[in-house]
């Protein structure tokens, strides 16, 4: 072959005009430049929504999630504005989470022994005949022991949240990094559902009546929930039958005293939904009170986004605490705020304040992850979010409380500025001085 080319006669090409080259057009390469940029950005998050299954049940899951930011706002809007108490409204909220505190790791321990389709599906059922329950008793006037006992009723709402999250610790098992990304994500979908959740329930309260919130809510809740539980592909396998029964998780090497921290950062979420409603409404804008509280979570979600692009370095321990200590100085910001008295200061120092929450989630449920074993994954997951729910129970009934009691709303955000510092100063025994290994 070699000779038979080398003994081809070597001809020149034909001379052929060539048009005058046109000059490069830079806008052009600016775009492709720019989305090449984006591109790269969100390859984490292309990648992981790459595997069969994950969009269809992150879709139906976030449809389940939407109603977790409406209903305590639905419910203080419907009971402070039918009976004229904030102090009622937050602890008739407090009841709620406080019941949901003690049966969602039994919710949790059922999903994990019989598979989440068998069990989500009529804990819903009963959750969202709760919320009906309360909507009526409000409604027809019903003495108030109704209200503590409807909204109670809601306890056995599933997490939805831990749900998603076992998915993907299922599916990504062996991909450290890839957990990392899908963890970011569903803490900006928290976010971004904590972000028009109280948007959404502050305008049907307003705008339609004041139980619509609750109703939408509820609705909302079943069919997310019913949609993500025909998602059998993606499903965990349910964990096999021993002979010894494991150990809870509160048993578990430390997993307690990141609980403790939890419940504190709950107290900070519970406590500053209350008190910017009451200081929106004590300046005759009760209804930008959702937009408030969405700037909020709207930092949080972007601040997740962002960080799920990032490769976590050094121990997950100190990392925690770094976030943890900037929760406690970012939340002295809508305190100083609402000491000015204006209302775009507070929502500019809300959405400050926002920006640290998301990563301080993910860093803490990734602990949680790693220090919980696989087969009691959602038992600990819905731990951590019961402590938190824990948390934002004792904060909506302080918060109201201190918005009755102080020198009028303002003075309330107290309440979130010291549950943050509590946040920091009990993680500090657990995570100063020694760190444990994840994997």
């Amino acid at each position: 072959m070699i000779l038979f080319l080398a003994a081809r006669p070597v001809t020149a090409r034909p001379v052929t005009a060539r048009p005058a080259a046109a000059p490069p057009v830079r806008p052009r390469r600016r775009v492709r430049r720019g989305r090449g940029r984006v591109r790269a950005l969100a390859a984490p998050y292309r990648r992981i929504f790459a595997v069969p299954g994950t969009r269809a049940f992150t879709v139906a899951n976030l449809l389940a999630r939407l109603p977790m930011g409406m209903l305590s706002v639905s419910a203080v809007l419907m009971i402070a504005g039918s009976r004229g108490s904030y102090a009622l409204a937050g602890a008739v909220v407090a009841t709620g989470l406080a019941a949901t505190a003690l049966v969602g790791p039994w919710t949790a321990r059922l999903v994990d022994r019989y598979g989440q389709a068998r069990i989500a599906v009529p804990a819903t059922a009963l959750a969202a005949l709760g919320s009906l329950s309360l909507l009526l008793c409000v409604r027809y006037d019903a003495p108030a022991w109704t209200l503590f006992a409807s909204y109670a009723a809601t306890a056995t709402t599933p997490n939805t949240g831990g749900m998603s999250r076992a998915r993907w610790a299922h599916l990504f098992r062996d991909d450290p990094a890839a957990r990392h990304t899908a963890n970011s994500f569903e803490q900006a979908a928290d976010e971004l559902c904590f972000m028009l959740g109280p948007v959404l329930a502050t305008l049907l309260c307003t705008a339609l009546f004041p139980e619509a919130g609750t109703a939408v809510a509820a609705a909302l809740l079943l069919a997310g929930v019913l949609l993500f539980a025909a998602q059998r592909s993606t499903e965990p396998p349910v964990a096999p039958k021993t002979a010894v029964r494991p150990r809870s998780p509160l048993r578990l090497p430390g997993l307690p005293p990141l609980l403790v921290t939890f419940l504190s950062t709950g107290a900070i979420f519970g406590s500053l939904e209350v008190v910017t409603i009451a200081f929106a409404d004590d300046h005759g804008v009760r209804g930008v009170a959702g937009g408030m509280l969405a700037l909020q979570a709207a930092g949080s979600c972007a601040a997740g986004l962002l960080y799920g692009l990032l490769r976590p370095a050094g121990a997950a321990g100190r990392r925690f605490l770094g976030c943890l200590a900037a929760m406690a100085v970012l939340m002295l910001l809508p305190l100083a705020a609402a000491a000015t008295g204006s209302l775009p200061t507070l929502a500019v120092a809300l959405l400050l304040a926002g920006m640290v929450t998301a990563p301080t989630m993910v860093t803490g449920m990734g602990l949680v992850q790693s220090r919980t074993p696989a087969a009691q994954l959602n038992e600990g997951m819905t731990l951590a979010v019961t402590a938190l729910l824990a948390g934002i129970a004792a904060g909506s009934a302080v918060g109201g409380w201190a918005v009755d009691h102080l020198a009028g709303p303002g003075p309330a955000y107290v309440v979130p500025a010291v549950a943050a510092a509590l946040a920091l100063v009990v993680s500090l025994p657990s995570n100063a001085g020694r760190f444990v290994a994840e994997r």
